[in-house]
């Protein structure tokens, strides 16, 4: 009975923490400077990254949407001046995506965000309980990526 408790509790609390986490940047993101963009945007930038070149399809899968719904947010990025699209030095075929000096300002601001929040949701755990929780989260983005079948017969899907 105290796992079936503590599953309950910890569903409920990484629910409430997701929907937190949107709601804070959602906010965040309109007291900015950057208004002209939406949180969907935000991680497509985020996922870009202003450390490489990635390409499209990279980056879709990244984010774990579709080409098409990746293309129409880029469109809309470089239109609002935040990516740019960069022929491959190879290749010419090959269309890299990468941020613009705004793009580069919004990636920094939102990873300013992130840490802080990591910093804070760490704080107080020794590296041992660190370790554990990063095992967890781990576990969790496992699980994501390849979602399990409820009783391994049913798909959820």
């Amino acid at each position: 009975m105290l796992l079936e408790t503590s599953l309950k509790r910890i569903n409920n609390l990484l629910s409430t923490v997701y929907s937190d986490i949107m709601k804070v940047e959602e906010r965040e993101l309109r007291k900015s400077e950057f208004k002209d963009i939406s949180l969907r945007e935000l991680h497509a930038i985020d996922a870009i990254t202003m450390y490489e070149h990635k390409t499209s399809s990279q980056v879709a899968s990244e984010l774990m949407v579709t080409a098409g719904s990746l293309s129409t947010m880029v469109n809309n990025l470089v239109r609002k001046g935040y990516v740019v699209r960069i022929n491959g030095e190879d290749d010419r075929r090959i269309i890299r995506l990468g941020l613009t000096s705004r793009g580069r300002l919004i990636y920094r601001a939102h990873d300013s965000f992130h840490r802080h929040m990591v910093k804070k949701f760490i704080a107080g755990f020794d590296n041992e309980q660190v370790a554990i929780i990063e095992r967890a989260l781990l576990n969790l983005r496992a699980f994501l990526e390849f979602p399990a079948r409820i009783d391994n017969k049913r798909s959820i899907n």
